[in-house]
């Protein structure tokens, strides 16, 4: 029995330490994380140039079983998003990201609390980015997405 006992909180342990292991992002990864939070920030402050500035300037977009480039996405969301109450508050979760010296790849859930129009509705994705370092910065040069839930 002592030997269950044994097995059974270092099988625990274990797990507890390989999870806490998992948020622990280093600087390259969590840079380019950022990029991609900045980029969902632009979004949100309906800023087109901070947006363009996080992408490669051929970047795609696989969004509703559709391909997206740069213009597609800032008409979409910034430019036909006109509501005066307009809010939108991003959550990630990155499960997986990894970097070599010229590329990133990101699988995240992202959630997003957005208002507009008096009406508040919560949407969540899961996604994956490539990234590419162009001129020592990360840039986004695809992104897919699908959404999982909307309400």
């Amino acid at each position: 029995m002592k030997t269950h006992v044994s097995i059974f909180l270092f099988l625990t342990f274990g797990l507890s330490c390989q999870l806490l292991a998992q948020n622990q992002w280093n600087k390259k990864q969590q840079a380019a994380q950022n990029v991609l939070k900045n980029m969902f920030e632009a979004i949100s402050e309906r800023d087109s140039v901070g947006f363009k500035n996080s992408c490669t300037a051929d970047v795609t977009f696989y969004e509703y079983g559709q391909v997206w480039n740069l213009d597609t996405l800032i008409n979409k969301t910034i430019r036909q998003n006109t509501a005066a109450d307009f809010k939108r508050v991003n959550t990630f979760s990155f499960i997986q990201t990894t970097t070599d010296k010229n590329q990133a790849w990101l699988t995240y859930r992202l959630t997003s609390t957005i208002t507009k129009g008096g009406k508040e509705s919560i949407i969540e994705w899961l996604e994956t980015a490539i990234l590419k370092k162009e001129e020592k910065r990360w840039k986004v040069k695809h992104l897919h997405s699908t959404r999982i839930n909307r309400n």
